[in-house]
């Protein structure tokens, strides 16, 4: 077991490089180079499924790596994870060699690609914190090339964006862990509750939730997905949302069911951060008419449910088994969903370098079997039943309709929620579902259903047969055809993977078994379907259609621009309002040093002006600026009597110094800036410990 743990860690970032040498001499044998590594890696990840659950969790320890070594180990849930990571990568690494056919940088998206797959794999293995932590920023710096992937200006904003993010989400998760190992003396995962207890680690929770949420795209930090997903290449896209949003979910589990487990605040807190997440994500993506600007918007959304999920195991307490088999297969049907609706989304681009509705619009039709993959994942991810999205919502729903009767019959009692507020959670909760069928019916139409607007684009478009090799072809199939499978045979593939990966959420056995197709059960689904039609038929082909002068009409996205958080309220905060508040600052802590240096030169340290003090630059200029102005003195006497030279070099070197002077003190006060807000961040960490150790 060790040996498979170090293998699916270790062997991706070696064989990065190897990768990267390969290619440099042959395009191809790196393509199958890799392409082998990502098979070898599932292969692994399959005998670590097999073999988590006929054995003992064991620990796998590499010591004395940067201070505190790391520790691996592997359970149901972890398996499972790292066996839906290295199918992933699988998946997307075969359609990768037809889609980056055309683009630059192969070798740099490949090597990135697999130091990526080997981080991903050590986070969902890792048996502590401090592991984590190293091998989530190593993942967030590699996948940042990702984004920025084609250089183009859209994409290296994205990658900014994106960067800033997962920069300063590591930052807060790095204080969080000094103060949570502060008051629970370990990192160790399975060690956490009990090391928790009686202690008040709220705040290091709430810092590590900020690190790991940026990541997982929840409100309000989730303002990198639909910026990041649209530029980025399709198969990176699918990775971003599908398999890097749950290891900030992965880290969600590990507060929410270890360090504060069966905690009520904790639980009231994520479920209105998940409600938020939810609606707002699936609003979003009704409005968008990018194609994969709405399946962004829609990873925004699908985030938000299994936060609700995790939300409610928190409120649930001992009775969350609903919660937490929700959570885990809604965590496994969305890294699916993905999967296959970003691989169809690169097969789009490839072929037309476009994703805007109007002009994609038709590309998909007489396609049936793009129709049948986009079909299966759309299906799926909007809950219908036989397809496995059903399975999970029907769970998730079940959950919150579980606690609003035991509120009612006198059960659970709420600090923070009345019955009614929980009944207004489920009706978003349907909502938002409505709001899923609703867009992904608005991609289906307008790619498959819809002809083109120019008659010419659309003979085009359907006179093209060959738009996805036999490779690619079988990367979306495979994948897709897992969505209906495991939603024909829920109890023999869902209820499964359920059982394997529920106990790292803290629950063992079903008290009773789901009977998913029974008319309670389906009375949700009927409603979200019920729902998703109207908004369809009233917003997206009403509000969002607009008729042209030729009698066609045209996709529009009504979407008001100001509403953009990452414009009207990080961008500012960050660029204008900080650094202004900074430079006041830095500016107060200049003029008090001046002061005191001042008071001192005229009171205890007088000195008497120097004669020889220079009126600009220093004496190495002077010098300098000296000897050659004499060079050209006698070069006018004997070389350029008819045209003397009249540059003063000492003046010139004297305005070179002034502006290196002047950049070093920009510079200067840029660290000073930087130092300061360390500083301060320090002194509060500092004054949070003494008086927490006073108390």
């Amino acid at each position: 077991m060790n040996i498979i743990m170090c293998i699916m860690v270790f062997m991706p970032i070696v064989g990065a490089f190897l990768s990267y040498m390969i290619g440099r001499k042959n395009k191809t044998g790196r393509d199958l180079f890799v392409c082998d590594l990502t098979i070898v890696e599932f292969v692994c990840s399959l005998l670590l499924v097999f073999s988590a659950g006929s054995s003992e969790k064991i620990l796998f320890v590499i010591p004395e790596v940067c201070g505190m070594g790391l520790q691996f180990t592997v359970d149901g849930f972890r398996a499972v994870y790292a066996a839906i990571a290295a199918f992933m990568w699988m998946m997307t690494t075969l359609l990768s060699k037809e889609y980056f056919g055309h683009y630059r940088n192969r070798n740099r998206y490949y090597l990135f690609l697999l130091v990526t797959l080997g981080a991903t794999e050590a986070i969902f293995l890792s048996a502590d914190l401090y592991t984590t932590f190293i091998f989530f920023e190593i993942m967030s710096l590699a996948s940042y090339v990702w984004v920025a992937q084609d250089e183009k200006v859209a994409s290296l904003r994205a990658a900014a964006t994106y960067l800033a993010v997962a920069v300063i989400g590591g930052l807060v998760m790095l204080m969080g862990l000094f103060l949570l190992y502060h008051q629970a003396g370990t990192l160790q995962i399975d060690l956490l509750h009990e090391a928790c207890q009686g202690k008040n680690v709220y705040v290091a929770a709430v810092c590590l939730l900020v690190g790991f949420g940026a990541k997982a795209g929840a409100f309000p930090l989730h303002i990198w997905l639909p910026k990041a997903h649209p530029v980025a290449p399709a198969p990176a896209s699918a990775l971003l949302s599908g398999i890097l949003t749950k290891t900030g979910i992965f880290g969600v589990l590990v507060i929410s069911c270890q360090i504060l487990m069966y905690d009520e605040l904790w639980g009231a807190v994520i479920l209105l951060l998940g409600v938020v997440t939810m609606f707002l994500g699936a609003l979003l993506a009704v409005f968008s008419i990018d194609f994969k600007r709405t399946l962004a918007c829609s990873s925004v959304s699908q985030i938000g449910f299994i936060l609700v999920g995790v939300g409610m195991q928190g409120l649930l307490a001992e009775h969350n088994a609903l919660a937490i088999r929700g959570t885990l297969l809604h965590m496994v049907n969305h890294s699916v969903f993905k999967l296959v609706l970003f691989m169809l989304a690169g097969v789009i681009y490839m072929n037309l370098h476009k994703l805007d509705l109007n002009e994609i619009r038709g590309f998909g039709y007489k396609k049936p079997l793009l129709a049948a993959i986009y079909l299966m994942g759309a299906l799926g991810i909007g809950g219908i039943p036989m397809f496995s999205g059903y399975v999970s919502k029907t769970l998730l729903h079940e959950s919150i309709v579980e606690y609003i009767h035991g509120m009612e019959a006198g059960e659970f009692i709420s600090a923070f929620f009345s019955a009614g507020d929980m009944k207004l959670i489920e009706v978003i909760f349907l909502v938002s579902g409505g709001l899923t069928l609703a867009y992904m019916c608005k991609l289906f139409v307008a790619v498959f259903l819809e002809k083109n607007n120019d008659a010419v684009v659309q003979k085009s478009y359907e006179e093209r047969k060959n738009y996805m090799t036999k490779c690619s072809a079988f990367a979306l199939t495979v994948s897709a055809v897992l969505i209906p499978v495991m939603g024909i045979l829920p109890y023999a593939t869902m209820n499964r993977i359920a059982d394997m990966g529920q106990s790292f959420m803290g629950h063992v056995h079903m008290e009773h078994e789901v009977h998913y197709f029974t008319w309670t059960n389906l009375k949700g689904s009927v409603i979200s379907i019920l729902i998703g039609a109207v908004v369809y038929f009233v917003v997206v082909r009403g509000f969002m259609m607009e008729k042209q002068a030729d009698g066609t009409t045209k996709y529009v996205n009504r979407w008001p621009e100001k509403l953009d958080l990452e414009e009207v309220l990080y961008r500012p905060l960050l660029l204008k309002i900080v650094p202004t508040v900074g430079s006041f600052v830095a500016g107060l802590f200049d003029v008090f040093t001046d002061g005191l240096v001042v008071f001192f030169r005229k009171t205890i340290y007088r000195d008497s002006p120097r004669v020889t003090e220079l009126e600009e630059g220093n004496e190495m200029t002077h010098a300098l600026g000296t000897f050659l102005n004499s060079l050209e003195a006698i070069g006018n006497c004997f070389i350029w009597k008819e045209n003397p030279r009249k540059m003063d070099f000492e003046h010139w070197f004297a305005l070179k110094y002034s502006a290196f002077k002047e950049n070093v003190s920009f510079i200067g006060r840029s660290l000073s800036y930087g130092l300061i807000l360390f500083c301060l961040g320090l002194c509060a960490t500092l004054i949070y410990l003494l008086i927490y150790t006073v108390v």
